[in-house]
């Protein structure tokens, strides 16, 4: 018993062998390291360097693009501007010089984004340009209700843009998104077009435009929650949910009080008013 004991204390203390000595030894071989020529060097500086370029041309088409959609925006409220100049005496004089100011618009200034933007990805710079085309929607679709009395649909919009463009490439076309914001922004000139018409005593047509409003925010209430990008549209309902409260407020208001309301002795023009006089005394 003692040798055993013994013995089985030096076979513990013995130095064990490797069970797998070949799997050691391919864990601890590091793998051969390419030797890097010239040529490899050569192909990654053309790489970058063709990187460079491609970036610093979009960076100076960003900036060319967002310089004309800085002119469109300014000349589209120019002509925002005019169409509010309207009354029962100019209105054909007004609208008139509106659409020659917006085709002027066209032909100048939305022809450069064009041009810039034809035949190239121009998804990428949407938001270099997208302010531009919302405030030309804007304008366009003002000028078309204030003369026809109807929307100009988006194909419609498109169609004046194709004779800008060159056959040879794919045109530049005015996306939905950036047409219903527009058409969202729309809503709060027809709102202060409303409550002028109604200062000018043309309540009809005050009326027809609320209409006209309402139904602009009935369609988009249904088609706002199901657009993607639809944070600037969520801001824009609000805004727009209030102007149509403040023309319905406006026109409501005439048609309560309007009793109390009638024309000053000796006038002729019923947009000026006297408030308390019976229509006996006129």
């Amino acid at each position: 018993m003692f040798y055993s004991a013994a013995f089985y204390r030096l076979f513990l203390m013995a130095p064990k062998p490797h069970r797998f000595p070949q799997v050691a030894d391919t864990v601890l071989q590091s793998p051969p390291k390419r030797a890097r020529t010239m040529a490899t060097e050569s192909s990654i500086k053309d790489a970058f360097a063709n990187y460079t370029d491609y970036l610093n041309l979009l960076n100076e088409k960003r900036e060319r693009v967002v310089k004309a959609s800085r002119d469109i925006t300014i000349n589209s409220k120019k002509v925002i501007f005019q169409v509010h100049r309207i009354s029962k005496n100019n209105k054909d004089e007004v609208l008139d010089k509106a659409v020659k100011d917006l085709a002027s618009v066209t032909e100048q200034h939305v022809s450069r984004l064009v041009k810039e933007l034809q035949g190239t990805d121009f998804w990428k710079l949407r938001r270099a340009y997208s302010p531009g085309v919302q405030e030309y929607v804007e304008a366009a679709t003002l000028c078309n209700f204030c003369k026809n009395g109807t929307l100009l649909i988006l194909d419609e919009i498109n169609a004046t843009l194709l004779p800008l463009s060159d056959p040879s490439h794919q045109p530049l076309q005015i996306n939905i998104l950036d047409y219903l914001l527009g058409l969202a922004d729309l809503t709060g000139e027809l709102m202060r077009l409303a409550i002028g018409r109604i200062s000018d005593g043309e309540l009809e047509y005050a009326e027809k435009i609320c209409r006209f409003v309402r139904d602009i925010y009935r369609e988009l209430t249904l088609l706002a929650p199901h657009m993607d990008d639809n944070t600037d549209m969520k801001t824009k309902m609000d805004t727009m949910l209030q102007s149509v409260m403040k023309i319905e407020n406006a026109c409501f208001s005439v048609h309560v009080r309007g009793s109390e309301y009638v024309q000053l002795p000796g006038s002729s023009d019923p947009s000026y008013l006297l408030l308390g006089m019976p229509d006996r005394e006129i």
